[in-house]
């Protein structure tokens, strides 16, 4: 008897092929297909799917959701969508972009074939193509906006017949092409700066011209040139700016000292590395009647001689801060300002902006004062120095440092009982022979002379933002330069709370209990293995610190409000602040807050590209240690997983390298996204974040400031 036919049947499985078919188009709306490709697409089999493909057409064109074009095929009619986004290079396969609008939540995979020739942080438009089979967006670039940088520093590569430059950033991952014209008489393994002069759509690299050859690849001066020259930091002042410092009279005149507050009668010194050059703080200390004592936070005046719209000031704005490099400093200001006039050496008169704080010896303030004043030095201590009549109580002026050190402990315990975060994290220090090369790796040490001069710069830097805050000018706040720094990313932290749950540490991730369980944290870790990966990744897990005129408050401090007011020898922001203050205590008003909106983003790029050309030079000095260090097993800590690879600390050196999963040859592994780590296909071993492993150094590449590594044979 023959089977019946389902009529409701045809049309359900009908309906079926058509969401799939809408889906499938949807997910490639950039794409038209022929049947032919949709059938091998979609793997369709069955004869009957196969014959109802057209009907399922049909009906989608009929009903606008797909369209016919020229040629027959058939696409969706759903325009792709496009943004606007940042090119984060990830890997030489695929990019990601990161839309410009904080609404887009997910970044789009592009593969390197859809990039169009698009560079890191290149601010490109890229249209959404479909998606993958995790879900995620993939899309591709279709205009470049503009290109973040053109200029690469890199190793000349020289064979008979061509020349390329191998560049040193780690996310050009297309080394660039020379013609023998724009070589500039650069030799082999020369270290060089090139810049991309055309990038043809069918060649594979971009072409370019040597602009500067800095030395040997591998010698001291040539790897640290490159790296000021890869983020472009200056190699010296022009000058026109160095002429317009030396024109700045030495002399202080008697009106302007007739015009400030006079401390030069009263106890007053500085506290800084023994190295220093430069000064720019100063504490004050007399006792005043009630057991009250005042101290004065005293900072050098340099708005004083760096004069709005001058060359001296332009010029300051442009670097906005100093650069602070393995064996160097790159300062904002020239030498003449910077370690001469607004240095304040000791047994010289020098001008000042000060806050002026009575409290009593428990810290608390009952009378503050800001404004402009003229100091005399009576001496000049090291920490080291500092720290010694601390500990003994013996020295001159050691009485008055163990008292100003006492109030200092105290205003450190109110802060955190306020909710500040203890962020004591390991700085490593080089010790150099007059080559440059690393002789030696040490921590830097902050003791409690470090502390003191920390806690009253604090004060002052919180007392200023409250005084500009509550300063009544009608209804309008003034316009104010303030240091925030948001709440925490609840993802961040998240992954952060489930890092430190592999080392037994519990975070509390509630509102109010973040700052108290990292503290608490921060104690036990002292002095442990996983101390450095841990203080590190806590502070990865925070907001960035950054300038603005929005008077939000600081997380990591505690503090309502906050700016910075004591460092304007080395950062431009400070000089905005020394101006906007000195103009409010003038009984002026300024609301130009777009104009200084712009100012403050500037600065918190320029601190931004600072901080990552100092990490650049640790990196690269810590590469050269271990290119030299002894041959032998490591202890390490995993603070990192990726599809490609481990990264491993060495706990002994704290530096970082990578154990390859190519050079992983007990088992194949495969990487889970999900939970950070990579298991063992056979074998089912786990590596993950956090784990204590051995490793062994097998190669190291300055040009590229890696550490090869390979978990040690047991």
């Amino acid at each position: 008897m023959a089977k019946k036919h389902n009529k409701n049947s045809d049309t359900s499985e009908l309906q079926k092929l058509i969401n799939r078919l809408d889906l499938f188009l949807k997910r490639h709306r950039s794409n038209a297909f022929t049947s032919g490709q949709i059938i091998r697409k979609l793997d369709i089999k069955e004869k009957s799917q196969k014959q109802a493909l057209n009907s399922a057409i049909n009906q989608l064109v009929d009903d606008g959701i797909a369209v016919r074009v020229g040629d027959g095929r058939i696409k969706s009619a759903e325009k792709p969508k496009a943004f606007i986004g940042r090119v984060d290079y990830v890997n030489p396969r695929f990019a990601f972009v990161i839309s410009e609008d904080p609404a887009d939540t997910e970044d789009v995979y592009v593969r390197e074939d859809d990039l169009m020739q698009a560079l890191d942080d290149d601010m490109v438009e890229v249209e959404i193509t479909g998606s993958n089979r995790q879900g995620k967006l993939e899309g591709r670039v279709v205009r470049i906006i503009e290109r973040k940088r053109t200029e690469f520093v890199g190793r000349m590569i020289r064979t008979k017949t061509t020349a390329f430059v191998h560049p040193d950033f780690k996310k050009m991952h297309h080394d660039i092409y020379i013609s023998s014209k724009n070589i500039n008489n650069a030799q082999d393994n020369d270290k060089v700066v090139v810049e991309i002069t055309q990038w043809p759509e069918w060649e594979k690299n971009p072409e370019g011209k040597v602009t500067n050859v800095l030395g040997k690849a591998g010698e001291h001066e040539a790897e640290i040139h490159s790296i000021m020259a890869e983020f472009s930091l200056p190699f010296a002042f022009s000058d026109v700016v160095e002429n317009e410092a030396e024109k700045i009279s030495d002399v202080i005149h008697p009106k302007e000292i007739a015009n400030r507050r006079d401390f030069r009668g009263v106890t007053t010194f500085t506290i800084d590395p023994a190295d220093a050059k430069d000064f720019d703080d100063a504490l004050s200390i007399e006792k005043l009647e009630g057991g009250l004592w005042r101290i004065g936070v005293h900072i050098a005046d340099v708005t004083h001689y760096v004069i709005p719209g001058t060359i001296l000031d332009k010029e300051a704005f442009r670097r906005a801060t100093s650069v602070y490099l393995v064996d160097r400093t790159i300062p904002m200001l020239p030498e003449k300002l910077s370690n001469g006039l607004c240095s304040l050496r000791p047994n010289e008169d020098k001008l000042t902006f000060s806050a002026v704080f009575d409290l009593d010896e428990n810290g608390k303030v009952y009378k503050e004062w800001f404004g402009r004043t003229v100091i005399h030095s009576d001496m000049r201590f090291a920490y080291e120095d500092a720290q010694e009549r601390i500990e003994t109580g013996k020295g001159e002026y050691a009485d008055e440092i163990n008292l100003m050190n006492s109030i200092a402990k105290k205003l450190k315990a109110e802060r955190f009982k306020q909710g500040a975060i203890a962020f004591e994290t390991v700085e490593v220090k080089f010790k150099l022979d007059e080559n440059g090369k690393p002789l030696g790796m040490f921590p830097r040490v902050r003791k409690d002379a470090h502390k003191l001069i920390e806690e009253f710069m604090l004060l002052a830097n919180k007392k200023v933002a409250e005084h500009v805050y509550f300063f009544k000018n009608g209804k309008d706040k003034n316009t104010f330069v303030y240091r925030t720094h948001d709440n925490p990313d609840p993802e961040r932290l998240d992954s952060f709370s489930i890092f430190a749950k592999r080392f037994g540490h519990q975070i509390d991730l509630e509102e109010g209990g973040v700052s108290a369980s990292i503290n608490k944290l921060m104690h036990e870790i002292e002095g442990k293995p996983e101390q450095n990966v841990l203080e590190q990744l806590a502070i990865r897990s925070m907001a960035k610190a950054k300038y603005t005129t929005d008077p939000k408050g600081h997380f990591g401090l505690a503090f309502k409000h906050y700016t910075h007011f004591t460092s304007p020898i080395r950062r431009y922001p400070d000089v905005m602040v020394h101006r906007l203050l000195q103009q409010y205590l003038d009984g002026k008003f300024n609301t130009e807050k777009d104009e200084y909106e712009v100012k403050c983003q500037h600065s918190s790029e320029r601190e931004k590209n600072a901080a990552d050309a100092e990490r650049a030079s640790i990196k690269y000095k810590q590469v050269e240690f271990m290119s030299m260090a002894e041959d032998k097993d490591y202890e390490g800590v995993v603070t990192g997983v990726t599809e490609w690879g481990v990264f491993v600390e060495m706990i002994e050196t704290k530096c970082e390298g990578m154990v390859r999963v190519a050079d992983m040859k007990d088992d194949f592994y495969e990487f889970d996204e999900r939970n950070y780590r990579l298991v063992g296909r056979k074998g089912k071993k786990i590596i993950t974040l956090g784990d204590q492993v051995m490793v062994r150094v097998i190669d190291t590449d300055i040009d590229r400031r890696t550490i090869d590594l390979e978990f040690a044979r047991k």
